[in-house]
């Protein structure tokens, strides 16, 4: 092991060490060695490469031992690796999952299409505001945040699936009101306006509920705390307002009776719709005498 620590010591300084100490059975070691530089810095992370493959491999080549390269820098390094190589397939889930369940409920692949765009939106939005806020330090005195050089690294997957759930929530809301007109009258801008005006009370409600829980984590003194707050907030925020107040209606009005264009090879989905279906009851004199109309929606 010496060799190798004046190897180690070559390629970048390291101030105090040491050596093997070792269990009481003599089969466990345990060798540390002080970095330089701090935990976060590229150089230690550079340390942590060249250790563990040029230097372990070389000191310990056909010695049968099992070496682990270990502390706060590798830890965060193996952390880092293991958050890029699922992010992926976090993502790539939620989007099919998300795709899939709208389309049976909905019925239609450009409102199941555009739903994912929209909140891709609203996410997308969260991140740049906790880059411009935290890394680039805009605003982060008037709001009281700390300025840092990194966002947490566990945020982005933690935000994106969060706010998924959250933005869809709202998005079903008002898609569900506006289907359910739609049903009845067959007219779209009419369809998508009486959508609106019902869900309108019940979406900024439920947003400015979250917006409030999460605002107390944004108000702690932890970083990560801060960051997470002010990122749900801020996202469910967008989204309650510019995003489902503005863009989806805006979006389905311009679509017109495209919304809820579903190919044929597709017809034989499910309908998981759970407001039931419109029965005409023929012209008829009710009990009392009076006209009934001439179609009245039956469940």
């Amino acid at each position: 092991m010496p060799n190798g620590g004046e190897t180690a010591a070559a390629f970048l300084p390291i101030p105090e060490q040491n050596w093997a100490r070792w269990n009481a059975d003599g089969d466990v070691g345990l060798v540390e060695a002080t970095l330089a530089f701090p935990s976060n810095d590229a150089r230690s992370y550079a340390m942590i490469d060249h250790l563990r493959d040029e230097v372990v491999p070389a000191a310990f080549d056909g010695s049968g031992a099992t070496i682990y390269v270990t502390g706060e820098t590798a830890f965060n390094q193996d952390f880092f690796a293991l958050v890029d190589q699922y992010t992926p397939l976090v993502l790539g889930f939620v989007l099919a999952l998300s795709f899939l369940l709208l389309l049976l409920a909905f019925r239609s692949v450009v409102v199941s299409a555009k739903a994912i765009v929209m909140n891709l939106l609203s996410v997308g939005a969260a991140y740049g505001l906790l880059v411009l806020v935290f890394q680039k330090g805009v605003g982060n005195e008037l709001l009281g945040f700390q300025q840092t050089p990194t966002i947490e690294a566990w945020l982005p997957i933690f935000l994106f699936c969060v706010l998924f759930g959250l933005s869809m929530d709202y998005h079903v809301f008002l898609l569900s009101r506006i289907r359910e007109h739609y049903d009845l009258t067959g007219k779209n801008t009419e369809s998508v306006a009486v959508g609106l005006h019902s869900t309108a009370k019940i979406i900024t409600g439920a947003a400015l509920i979250m917006v409030a829980v999460f605002g107390g984590f944004a108000a702690g003194r932890l970083v990560m705390l801060q960051q997470m707050g002010f990122g749900l907030g801020i996202a469910v925020l967008l989204d309650a307002t510019l995003v489902r107040s503005i863009l989806v209606p805006s979006a389905m009005a311009l679509l017109g009776d495209r919304n809820w264009y579903l190919p044929r090879w597709l017809e034989w989905l499910p309908d998981l719709r759970v407001e039931g279906t419109s029965t005409p009851i023929p012209v008829g004199i009710a009990a009392d005498g009076e006209p009934l109309p001439e179609t009245i929606a039956a469940d």
